[in-house]
């Protein structure tokens, strides 16, 4: 066991990568949110087909659906972490949605556009497992509910970057130019690659192993007698988590922009108040990250992730099913439960430590990869419905707050959950 607080230099170099990395990850994924509207206007008439508000929001959500499914397909990189190791696949996960998301800015149509997509989100759905991976291995034992907080917060950094870069850029430059500066993130490559070193418990626990430890081996484990269950568990709380965070924060932009409208301010000013709401949702996640280590110590793993879906099921079902249609004052207070939407967001923080304490180091990146990649397939399915809900409805706020039902199962989903508080990361 790690007994000291004070941090190696690997350990503080090793946290900024994957810090850096789920930062500018979350800056990647978040572009597509702020630039849905103007960027599908442009291309479907490209792509021979009428840049309506109906199909605008078909193809919004048909493409949501394509990114989750890339996400989904990025569980292959967990059993190759736990074979050739975590920070070789951190750099290729960094590339992989650095470049893809860089081209998105040369799509000359919308099938171009949701393959560029589709690719992106492989490399951005590896890069959370990688580096959440890493931390917990790498870090103090008595700091890893921290360390686990604070590498979290980097996602939503990330986004915060994104609405700073819409209101700067997107909204002077265009669409295009946003995804020109989503290719940012490989230049980071160049400091994790000569800076950080493997964590020692992974190195250890493949050396005591008695056969040659395989890819195939790392994610079969997964379903043996000892883990199969906490398996199928853990994915089931990542698809709640997902569905019905994916689904609010997702539409918050477009929300924003419609209310804006509707209250009679101009197209570019919309722009800018929908990059606001996006940094009070960053905001907010932010301040739920900060609150997990309390949380966790005083409530454990499970009564900190209710809490969270507890306050993430109110928002969106008052958010967006009863102030998204206040005829008075309803930008106002759709604003202030995004910012506590955002909060609750944070759940996804309690995955973050959570799951590696649930899994030895030999496929603890296959069961992190698989928890959070799994039920992005469905999560694309229920995003592509809600976008043809809010085509059928012409309304985004019904459709929204349908998918609040998701955290209602959640909850009683917990009670079959390992709960790991007081226990060591497994060797």
């Amino acid at each position: 066991m790690l007994t000291s607080n004070r941090l190696t230099s690997n350990q503080v170099r090793g946290f900024w990568a994957a810090w850096g990395g789920w930062a500018l990850d979350g800056m990647d994924s978040f572009i597509y949110a702020l630039v849905l509207v103007p960027a599908l206007r442009d291309l479907l008439p490209r792509s021979g087909i009428a840049a309506s508000d109906a199909n605008v929001g078909v193809y919004g959500g048909a493409l949501f659906a394509v990114f989750l499914v890339g996400w989904g397909l990025a569980f292959l990189w967990g059993p190759i972490a736990d074979r050739f190791g975590r920070i070789r696949i951190l750099i290729l996960t960094i590339l992989c949605y650095s470049v893809f998301t860089f081209l998105g800015c040369l799509a000359a149509n919308v099938w171009q556009l949701a393959a560029f997509r589709l690719l992106s989100g492989i490399g951005i759905g590896g890069e959370w497992t990688i580096g959440g991976v890493f931390v917990a291995e790498e870090w103090p034992e008595s700091r890893r509910a921290q360390g686990a907080a604070y590498m979290h917060t980097g996602y939503y950094f990330g986004t915060l970057i994104a609405a700073v870069l819409n209101y700067w850029i997107g909204a002077r430059y265009g669409w295009r130019a946003m995804f020109a500066a989503g290719g940012t993130p490989a230049l980071l490559v160049a400091l994790i690659r000569y800076g950080v070193h493997e964590p020692q418990r992974w190195q250890k626990r493949l050396d005591k192993l008695q056969h040659a430890w395989t890819a195939r081996d790392a994610f079969f484990a997964l379903f043996s007698p000892e883990y199969r269950r906490r398996t199928v568990v853990n994915a089931l709380l990542l698809l709640v988590s997902m569905v019905g965070f994916w689904a609010g924060s997702a539409y918050v932009p477009a929300g924003v922009t419609y209310l804006a409208s509707h209250e009679g301010m101009a197209a570019t000013e919309a722009t800018r108040l929908a990059s606001y709401a996006s940094m009070l949702l960053s905001v907010g996640t932010i301040a739920g990250c900060f609150l997990l280590p309390w949380l966790a110590r005083e409530f454990g793993r499970r009564g900190a992730l209710a809490f969270y879906f507890i306050l993430m099921f109110a928002c969106v079902a008052l958010g967006f099913g009863y102030v998204f249609y206040l005829q008075a004052h309803a930008l106002r207070w759709f604003l202030v439960l995004m910012f506590f939407l955002g909060v609750g967001g944070a759940s996804f923080c309690v995955f973050t430590l959570w799951l590696p304490e649930q899994y030895r180091s030999e496929c603890r990146g296959s069961a992190f990869a698989f928890a959070t990649s799994m039920g992005r397939f469905i999560t694309a399915g229920v995003t592509f419905l809600v976008g043809a809900a809010v085509s059928q409805m012409h309304t985004i706020g019904t459709p929204v707050a349908l998918t609040s039902v998701a955290f209602v199962l959640g909850l009683a989903l917990l009670r079959w959950a390992v709960e790991t508080r007081g226990k060591e990361l497994p060797a």
